[in-house]
């Protein structure tokens, strides 16, 4: 087979933050994942097999103001829903309202500066199935 044109591929998403650390120590909870790299600027963070796309946290002086146009969507891998739920509260996640209705399957989070991402209601099992 010819590949006619080259594509890209997601390498990595941004999350510009006030305090890198606080977010690295709070993603890299979440995910199970660990610093790759890090610089005056901020830390990588990405699995520790080295698979998949990275998460870079860039330290900028403002803090973020308005609702995500991008978010990251979780499900639960290895426990239900809600117990991940309990865990991500635990981390130190919020839950947020963005205007989502009460009959929605997901919940709304934000992290510890605010930045919103979704706890889908399937888990990783229940896709897979």
């Amino acid at each position: 087979m010819r590949i006619e044109h080259m594509t890209s591929q997601f390498a990595a998403l941004a999350i510009d933050c006030a305090d890198p650390g606080l977010l690295t120590k709070f993603w890299c909870e979440v995910l199970g994942w660990a610093v790759i790299d890090s610089d005056e600027t901020g830390f990588s963070i990405g699995s520790p097999d080295g698979s998949g796309p990275t998460i870079d946290l860039i330290s900028v002086p403002e803090r973020k103001t308005v609702k995500n146009r991008l978010h990251i969507d979780l499900r639960a891998d290895g426990c239900t829903t809600d117990e991940e739920l309990d865990r991500l509260l635990g981390l130190g996640a919020l839950r947020v309202d963005v205007g989502q209705g009460p009959d929605v399957s997901w919940v709304v989070l934000a992290d510890p500066e605010g930045n919103e991402f979704c706890l889908l209601s399937r888990t990783m099992q229940e896709v897979a199935a």
